[in-house]
């Protein structure tokens, strides 16, 4: 949790950089404000990490000479066959372009996420893999 720490806080002095030169040279308030709070929120997320790791025990990425099967095995079950993420993404990518060029596209897209989003959690429910 420390390495993310720091990479978070060095992603804040990154961010601090850039935004000083390129605020300083394109005179460009809108893209210098976004950069200023991508700092901040890279700072958010640094500080949080490293209070956080301060107030736990180390984990195994921490310790240098931690082997792999310290780590936690347990990351939960990602089904390695569903094709549900496909449409889900075509939904996504539809109300997008629907927001962009048609109001109808829009809610077609919200239509088929609605439906993909059921078949995604439903999956392990019918047929075959049913419990």
């Amino acid at each position: 949790m420390k390495v993310g720490g720091w990479l978070f806080a060095a992603g804040t002095l990154f961010f601090a950089v850039v935004t000083v030169v390129y605020g300083l040279w394109s005179r460009d308030w809108a893209g210098t404000t976004f950069l200023a709070f991508t700092g901040l929120m890279t700072a958010l997320v640094g500080f949080f990490t490293l209070y956080t790791a301060k107030r736990l025990n180390n984990r195994p990425e921490d310790d240098m000479l931690a082997n792999q099967e310290e780590a936690d095995p347990d990351y939960g079950f990602f089904s390695p066959h569903s094709w549900w993420p496909l449409p889900l993404g075509a939904s996504a990518m539809m109300i997008a372009l629907g927001l962009i060029f048609a109001t109808w596209l829009a809610i077609a897209g919200i239509v088929f996420l609605m439906f993909s989003v059921v078949g995604l959690v439903f999956e392990y429910y019918r047929r075959d893999f049913a419990h």
